[in-house]
């Protein structure tokens, strides 16, 4: 039956936040680091802030022979520790009564048995009205397996005005082939519309604030074109190293796990033209028609760069190399630092490169978006004058200093005229009283309501692939890799690259 609407809650009152209906949330791989981290402290904190309904109850499926106590004591020193919000008793208690468990292997039907006699039981209990969302923490290469026993357990099946929804972290597929085949194995058995696939950068304040900060103004939109930039560099890097990520990330790569996914999306959301509504349709086919425009450049030998980080000295600490990392082989090809220029064949950034970069072990960890602007076409002043100016730029930083940067030439005090580059910034943290939400708790939200906009749909997925797959294919068949200091900026080859194009990358 469907729920009837509040006539006291206006839509337009932004005072009334969106809160998920009645639902269970099935959280398999409960156990993981990223459970534990992020997921179940991002629930807390949506609880805490009142988005989740009363009876909304949480599943955890795993591989270990817990209670329902344990469960919830491990849940409690998790969000103790990383939740965002203060810790409220009140809070806890509440949220902690729909928390169950059920243990079980991922092969075994008995297993998605319990788990569907669980879920039923909650909604008796709990009034969860039959309303699922499996939530696939898991190494991909058990995703097919476990959404197969979802279906042959009757859990997938929807009933009439409940819904079913499955969430698949990354990486979706490793080219564009296991793409292909993943998405076949979740469409027999879910609908587009409930698949979500999670790339977490798209929860991020910073990123969603790309479409407000260029479709809410009127000022950028008229040089947000070839006609006025020069180039764009997008940039993620981490002053990590891969940690005891070695099972995952040695054959899988910088470029395989950024580029792929966040970094396109990131290129998607500073090209894509304005869509007709915030709609979710709407904000994913503009995307699409860039993703679809980017074309990379034949000579990949001068257009792409790769390396590995050697030992060197990062915050004061001697730290080893990638290929002294505890389980990575001595004779690893796997890259940890990746850079590429595209292009987009569009009439608004046609021969404007877009350069892309991912690295561990760099500088310091940062995540930004610079829009690099041309030259002034005449400068009314001595080359004297102007030997400290640079060239404008737009830089919207993701992270961790989420703001806006603008730069550009101010004339120094002084008797003289001498002009040199200034920046002017905006910093969430000063600008609004509350802090931004966890991309989690942003992204979780939008799945228990069923919205999808922040979400990448498969064809997303498809095309990012037939962008890259050309290139990790070229890298397979070279021989070594570039060594760079931990700690330092990055290959040699990454700096030759830009200055082949007569370029510099940002400085870390």
């Amino acid at each position: 039956m469907t729920k009837p609407a509040n006539p006291l809650r206006d839509p337009r009152d932004k005072r009334l936040p969106r809160v998920a209906g009645p639902c269970v949330l099935v959280l398999f791989g409960v156990t993981g680091d990223l459970s534990r981290k992020k997921l179940l402290p991002a629930i807390y904190d949506l609880a805490n802030r009142g988005l989740l309904p009363p009876g909304f109850s949480l599943v955890g499926f795993a591989r270990r022979d817990w209670e329902n106590e344990d469960f919830r004591q491990i849940a409690y020193e998790s969000v103790k520790a990383h939740a965002r919000t203060p810790f409220r008793e009140d809070v806890w208690t509440h949220l902690s009564e729909g928390m169950h468990f059920v243990p079980g292997e991922f092969s075994d039907p008995g297993a998605f048995e319990a788990l569907s006699m669980a879920v039923k039981e909650l909604d008796e209990s709990r009034g969860t009205g039959g309303n699922y969302a499996f939530y696939l923490s898991i190494p991909p290469k058990f995703f097919p397996q476990v959404v197969e026993q979802l279906q042959r357990s009757g859990l997938a099946d929807r009933k009439e005005g409940a819904w079913r929804r499955v969430v698949i972290e990354k990486p979706f597929g490793s080219d564009l082939k296991t793409a292909l085949e993943l998405n076949d194995t979740v469409h027999r058995v879910f609908p587009e519309e409930s698949i979500f696939r999670i790339d977490h950068y798209l929860g991020k304040e910073t990123v969603q604030n790309i479409l407000a900060l260029r479709f809410a103004n009127t000022m950028f939109e008229p040089i947000w074109n070839r006609s006025f930039v020069d180039h764009v560099q997008i940039t993620m890097a981490e002053d990590i190293g891969i940690g005891g990520r070695a099972g995952y990330y040695d054959g899988i790569g910088a470029a395989r796990d950024v580029i792929q996914n966040h970094l396109l999306q990131l290129l998607a959301l500073t090209a894509m033209e304005e869509p007709t509504s915030f709609r979710a349709e709407a904000v994913r086919t503009e995307k699409a028609k860039i993703l679809s425009s980017v074309r990379v450049p034949g000579d990949l030998a001068v257009a792409t760069a790769r390396g590995q980080y050697a030992a060197g000295w990062q915050g004061g600490v001697n730290v080893k190399g990638y290929l002294d990392e505890d389980g990575i082989p001595a004779d690893s090809r796997t890259e940890t630092y990746a850079a590429i220029k595209l292009e987009i064949q569009n009439r608004r950034w046609a021969g404007v490169p877009f350069y892309l970069r991912t690295g561990k072990r760099l500088s310091r960890r940062v995540t930004e978006v610079a829009m690099v602007f041309q030259k002034a076409p005449h400068l009314p002043f001595s080359q004297t004058d102007t030997e400290e100016l640079g060239q404008n730029a737009l830089v919207m930083r993701v992270q961790p200093d989420e703001g806006i940067t603008v730069r550009f030439g101010s004339k120094v005090p002084g008797t003289s005229m001498e002009i040199r580059d200034v920046n002017m910034d905006f910093a969430y943290g000063e600008s609004f009283t509350e802090t931004s939400p966890e991309a989690y708790e942003r992204l979780l939200l939008d799945v228990l309501i069923g919205d999808p906009p922040l979400f990448p749909r498969q064809e997303e997925v498809e095309l990012s692939w037939k962008i890259l797959d050309p290139i990790t294919e070229y890298w397979a068949s070279r021989g070594g890799l570039d060594q760079y200091k931990s700690g330092g900026y990055g290959p040699e080859s990454a700096d030759e690259l830009m200055a082949r194009d007569g370029r510099t990358w940002r400085r870390l």
